[in-house]
């Protein structure tokens, strides 16, 4: 007989707040980004896991103003996406980033964006991201700046298709 490793998973619920140290305590650069030197967008709604009584995995969502292909829209743009390192393995990054997507359908938006290290691109394509063909410019308090690290995105709409061309997010990343 075979175990479902989801079998007993939590529920992903709405937080009303969110301190990445709830999950990784002080570490100095969690999400391993902080050598780009970019700034960076808090994000708006928040979507975690808790197992006994302690947070172990988020995901934050906020609306942003991108150009693709010469046209404007928003996206629902998904960041901090973190699991405790003693509760990596089990699948949460996926439970976590769905529970946020479902929301992010009610936005509004027709795509989601996600900006991630390369080291975890893999996770995100086998949940069907995929990843931007291209530069992308994101704005920086000194102004526009190539986003050194992989952009993704993910259909919130049966159908859609990322418009071909030039990307600028017209924002700070999130």
């Amino acid at each position: 007989m075979t175990e479902d490793r989801y079998a007993a998973a939590p529920a992903v619920v709405r937080l009303e707040t969110y301190e990445q140290s709830e999950i990784f305590g002080d570490t100095v650069d969690p999400f391993g980004v902080a050598e780009w030197g970019l700034v960076w967008r808090l994000k708006e709604h928040h979507f975690g896991i808790r197992e006994d009584d302690r947070l172990v995995a988020h995901a934050g969502l906020l609306v942003l103003p991108l150009s693709a292909g010469g046209s404007r829209m928003d996206v629902a743009g998904l960041g901090g996406v973190a699991v405790a390192p003693d509760r990596r393995g089990r699948g949460l990054s996926a439970q976590v980033v769905s529970g946020a997507l479902e929301h992010a359908r009610t936005l509004g938006p027709e795509f989601a964006l996600l900006f991630c290290r390369p080291d975890v691109a893999g996770l995100y394509a086998r949940l069907g991201w995929r990843e931007v063909a291209g530069e992308v410019e994101v704005e920086q308090p000194d102004g526009p700046a190539v986003m050194p690290l992989r952009t993704m995105w993910f259909p919130l709409r049966e159908g859609s298709r990322w418009p071909e061309g030039p990307v600028r997010l017209h924002s700070a990343p999130m």
